[in-house]
């Protein structure tokens, strides 16, 4: 008897179904069916018509003044790739466009008065993202400098001083490794992919490869795309709106003014030393991140220079 009674409900639970959708069929048919615009399609997806582009890649470019050979079908891709995935990458541009502000201007005129062209500061984004990183091999700062190539350029790099991470000095490093390498490439774009992959290696490519142009030699991943990257950021930097970036002269990130604070005697405590001068220990190491202990010995006749906020 239960069964019977099973398969009686399971009968009408089915009639029932098949009568909502003869109902439900038949006003369909008396509905006129409008087609959804492209914008009410993208708000049904939760997104709005423009949230994908395609967006323009330049016609001509040059890096410091050397021509990208947009001409060439694999050269044009290797660019497109670099922009779209760092235009998309809109968290990332955002904050290094807001970052630049506090760098870039003061980098720029570093570099005009050591005759380095101003593009390389795109080289500085795309080594560091102007940020004092350090990379798996040890190199550091907005320039990535190993160690003893950051000596042999005049930066001090010991136990309690790292100039690596003091981004004026690393910069005028910088131009004077830049410059000896252009000495021996002649070519800036052959410079700056240098600067990646390294001088020696560079030129062993151009050798195996009997070629001089950066754009026509095979070369591990990393350095073929390290120059269109920069070539990305410089794209996008200089024309912001036409990649989805409309940022105001107040977005960009300031310093606030700084003053210069000259030291020439051993400080065994920096807090003790800043308290007493009214900052914190933290003002002192934003500013001044190439202190790397709580300490610093000053050998005798030296003096370093400290920046702090005017107060």
């Amino acid at each position: 008897m239960q069964r019977i009674h099973l398969i009686v409900l399971y009968s009408l639970s089915l009639l029932a179904l098949i009568l909502c959708l003869v109902r439900w069929n038949s006003k369909s048919d008396n509905q006129t069916v409008i087609p959804l615009s492209g914008q009410e399609k993208g708000a049904q997806l939760g997104m709005g018509v423009d949230s994908i582009r395609i967006f323009p890649i330049p016609e001509q470019l040059d890096f410091a003044g050397e021509k990208v050979p947009l001409d060439d079908q694999e050269i044009f891709e290797r660019l497109e790739r670099e922009i779209y995935v760092n235009a998309y990458w809109q968290s990332n541009m955002i904050l290094l466009m807001k970052r630049s502000g506090k760098y870039l201007e003061e980098m720029s005129a570093i570099l005009k008065a050591n005759g380095i062209p101003d593009d390389f500061k795109y080289v500085a984004i795309a080594e560091s993202a102007l940020m004092n990183v350090s990379s798996p091999a040890g190199a550091k700062g907005f320039w990535q400098f190993m160690p003893a190539t950051a000596k042999e350029y005049g930066l001090e790099v010991s136990r309690d001083v790292d100039e690596r991470y003091h981004w004026r000095k690393s910069t005028h490093a910088a131009t004077a490794y830049l410059n000896k390498s252009y000495l021996r490439f002649g070519s800036w774009t052959a410079v700056a992919a240098s600067y990646n992959m390294g001088q020696s290696g560079f030129s062993r490519r151009q050798r195996e490869q009997l070629q001089d142009d950066y754009y026509d030699l095979l070369l591990n991943d990393e350095t073929s795309r390290y120059l269109f990257r920069v070539l990305a950021f410089k794209v996008i930097f200089e024309n912001p709106e036409d990649y989805g970036f409309n940022l105001g002269p107040e977005d960009f990130y300031q310093n606030p003014p700084l003053k210069s604070v000259r030291i020439s005697e051993n400080i065994k405590d920096l807090a003790s030393w800043a308290k007493d001068r009214g900052y914190t220990y933290k003002e002192l190491k934003i500013y001044n991140p190439w202190l790397r202990e709580r300490s610093i010995r000053i050998p005798r006749g030296k003096s370093y220079e400290l920046l702090l906020p005017e107060k």
